[in-house]
């Protein structure tokens, strides 16, 4: 059986208000528009998540609510803020779905994906995984409480620039 895991760091997030501490920093004007240049892109290639992880920070459910997608089952979690690649992986051993959307931040998410995919991607960005990149990878496993570093075969990966420019 297939599972497809979509990988996302949080979009672009504002420094308008210096006291906000980090947990409640809201997106700015170039990361809404990035969330949502994502989830069209997602709704055009089939991608469509009934499971969505996400780190419980002000600008990972913004995120998620500008991609404008639904999933039946979705979790805001404190242990995805600034996750380690290890933390990450713990989290989504737990998951139930079939199409998993995670969402978090650098650069545990980075170092998730470089560890997650069999082979990186040509492309200059995913080592550095820029705000609203996103991965697309399958996994050949009945659940996802087996999953492995190296596991994941990269579909697709993008950058919020190459969708906007």
């Amino acid at each position: 059986m297939t599972r497809t895991l979509i990988l996302t760091r949080h979009a672009k997030s504002s420094w308008d208000h210096p006291g906000l501490p980090d947990h409640d920093r809201p997106l700015n004007k170039r990361g809404r528009a990035s969330a949502s240049a994502i989830g069209d892109w997602l709704r055009r290639n089939g991608y469509r998540p009934d499971e969505v992880l996400s780190s419980s920070s002000e600008r990972t459910r913004e995120t998620w609510l500008r991609m404008g997608l639904s999933a039946s089952n979705i979790r805001f979690l404190s242990e995805l803020y600034h996750a380690s690649p290890d933390q990450i992986r713990q989290a989504l051993s737990r998951a139930t779905g079939q199409t998993v959307l995670l969402l978090g931040h650098n650069p545990g998410i980075a170092e998730f994906a470089e560890r997650i995919a069999q082979s990186a991607p040509e492309h200059p960005r995913f080592l550095d995984y820029p705000t609203c990149a996103t991965t697309v990878l399958q996994f050949d496993m009945a659940d996802w409480s087996g999953i492995g570093w190296y596991d994941g075969q990269v579909i697709e990966f993008v950058t919020p620039r190459a969708l906007l420019e």
